[in-house]
């Protein structure tokens, strides 16, 4: 296994920083245990949720029999964690692209494995991470002096790249029976770190956000950016040694493919925002979609919307989609919160065939009132607001990986320094709002969506240009660039 931690594209880490990732290292086997011997099967079954919409299988690490063997010739691996919402919701996009290029998508999910050293390790972090997140929400000193420092330049720090480099050793044991040959793209970090110490032989990282941050490094993968601005930010590794001018990635480990967006989303955009126009013009009610993640974070900013737009769902000039996600509880809060809201709802909860209905019609029915989604499973709870989207008309969201989706957006206040390079990105490319940092610069962006009916126009027209420019296109460019990697391999 190479010692990725010490040095990083010609750039040495200072002996102080390796050891430092050693410790984690050392730390995590304290806890959890170190079982880079063990030999876990891999089998494959069909995913139950957008297996048949994304061509989706699962790789399960268990005893038993698989419903598929590993198409050696057409397979993809697509490696990720759950952490939020944002990593699988590129993994879908990912997925779907695939599959509408003809190749097998396998899911890859590292904090899935219960049993394993891998996922322990990540659910570690990620409880840390979402502690961090919530606390911030509730404290304005945490969130100055600890989150927003910590998520905007700490994780910018070569250093900080070592130890998940270090870390993400233990996390190799889950590709030992996967077959090298096969192509993997990760939509985190950490699954194409480990692919690469487990020796799989086509590794690409697809990097999220539009802030470039050493700990998005993963040195011998094929990294994919979504924005210009990115690119250049991890050309030179901008700012990841404070001022020091360090060695560039190689041209070859970098590169720019445009937003991850699924397959049918992109093929909908014409037809979409000429719905969307239309429904303006003929004075229908605007359709707001709230999508909240997480443990319900920013729920007071969401109250606040939704309470300045009961009187216009109670008059039909507007209607509203909330997506919980696999957060119920969230849903009831809100309705606690917003007298009202309950009386004008209605709740689609837990029944996919529901929802896949109801977002089917809403493409050519009329929609009123209030529409709450909840789905205990997280491949439902992700993939509602990709179906909702098509037919909403501004969606209304931080700025994380929804920023990127061709979808006129309202951006909420963000959630870690780092998100509001994606808002600034959209606002420059027309598709979205700037970020609204407070509640009531936030109900101005609503009032003007529904007052000014030149403002949606706008953002519909530019979305339509922007897929003339291939700016959507990211998921299909990062599947061809991976499954490249094989030919020209095999090709020699």
């Amino acid at each position: 296994m190479t010692d990725r931690s010490a040095v990083i594209f010609g750039n040495p880490i200072p002996k102080k920083d390796q050891n430092n990732a050693i410790r984690s290292k050392e730390g995590y086997i304290r806890r959890f245990g170190d079982d880079s011997e063990v030999s876990y099967p891999a089998i494959l079954r069909k995913n139950s949720v957008i297996g048949d919409i994304l061509g989706v299988s699962d790789v399960l690490l268990q005893e038993g029999e698989g419903d598929q063997e590993f198409d050696q010739e057409k397979g993809l691996i697509v490696g990720n964690i759950r952490m939020g919402f944002g990593h699988y919701r590129i993994s879908m996009a990912i997925a779907s692209a695939a599959h509408a290029m003809g190749y097998k998508p396998y899911w890859m999910d590292l904090n899935s494995y219960s049993q394993t050293t891998c996922t322990k390790v990540i659910s570690a972090q990620n409880d840390l991470y979402s502690l961090g997140s919530r606390i911030s929400q509730k404290s304005k000193v945490f969130n100055k002096t600890v989150w927003e420092p910590m998520n905007y330049e700490g994780f910018r720090k070569l250093s900080y790249n070592a130890s998940d480099q270090k870390n993400a050793e233990l996390m190799a044991p889950v590709f030992r029976n996967v077959p090298k040959e096969i192509p993997v793209i990760g939509t985190h970090v950490w699954p194409a770190q480990a692919a690469l110490h487990a020796g799989m032989k086509y590794v690409v990282n697809a990097v999220p956000d539009n802030w470039p941050m050493a700990l998005h490094l993963a040195e011998g993968a094929v990294h994919t950016v979504q924005c210009h601005y990115a690119y250049q930010g991890y050309r030179i590794l901008n700012g990841m040694d404070g001022s020091k001018v360090l060695n560039p990635m190689p041209a070859d480990s970098l590169i720019y493919t445009g937003h991850y967006v699924d397959d049918e989303l992109v093929r909908g955009i014409e037809a979409d925002c000429a719905a969307r126009i239309a429904r303006k013009k003929d004075g229908k009610p605007i359709r707001f979609l709230l999508t909240i993640g997480g443990a319900g974070a920013q729920k007071e900013i969401f109250a606040a919307v939704i309470r300045h737009l009961l009187p216009a769902i109670q008059r039909k000039k507007a209607a509203l989609y909330v997506n919980v996600g696999d957060y119920r509880n969230v849903w009831d809060e809100l309705k606690k919160e917003v007298p009202g809201l309950g009386a004008v709802s209605k709740e689609h909860m837990g029944n996919w065939k529901d929802t896949l209905a109801f977002t089917d019609a809403a493409l050519t029915e009329d929609v009123e009132g209030v529409h709450a989604f909840w789905h205990e499973n997280i491949f439902e709870a992700v993939y509602c607001t990709n179906l909702l989207m098509r037919s909403c008309d501004v969606l209304v969201t931080k700025p994380s990986e929804l920023a990127f989706y061709p979808v006129p957006k309202l951006f909420i206040r963000r959630i870690g320094g780092h998100e509001q390079w994606g808002a600034i990105h959209s606002a420059e490319i027309g598709d979205g709002t700037l970020e609204c940092r407070d509640i009531p610069h936030t109900l101005q962006m609503v009032d003007l969506f529904m007052n000014d009916a030149a403002f949606l126009e706008e953002m519909c027209g530019n979305i339509i240009r922007n897929k003339q420019m291939g700016i959507y296109d990211g998921a299909y460019k990062t599947v061809e660039k991976a499954m490249e990697l094989k030919e020209k391999d095999s090709s020699r």
